[in-house]
């Protein structure tokens, strides 16, 4: 999986973990054989860090996790949706550079 503090986010918990979280929420959808989301776990890893206790950091198996995936429309991976208020507001597709997450976070926690 990830690291100690990116949270593993599933149909059940989704809700409560992100739609009622009361701080911005960056969700990580993915799947175990998608090269391009291994290639973006590092980086997930490290704004989670970076971003601890201002922006919690979660990861959504796109395989085990199919309700949730559908709800938001993805379509391919990895697709990265920030939340705030328990609403998206910005979706990144694809292998995207940690400036433009930092770029977007610290607008949502601003």
């Amino acid at each position: 999986m990830a690291s100690d503090i990116v949270l593993e986010l599933t149909d059940d918990n989704f809700e409560t973990e992100v739609v009622q979280a009361d701080t911005p929420v960056l969700v990580d959808f993915w799947a175990e054989w998608c090269m391009p989301c291994r290639m973006l776990a590092p980086t997930i890893d490290e704004i989670a860090n970076e971003f601890q206790g201002k922006v919690k950091v979660g990861k959504v198996d796109t395989d085990s996790n199919r309700e949730v995936s559908v709800k938001f429309g993805i379509s391919a991976i990895p697709t990265i949706i920030l939340f705030k208020g328990g609403e998206p507001v910005r979706k990144f597709v694809g292998v995207t550079q940690k400036q433009e997450f930092v770029d977007e976070l610290n607008k949502a926690v601003g």
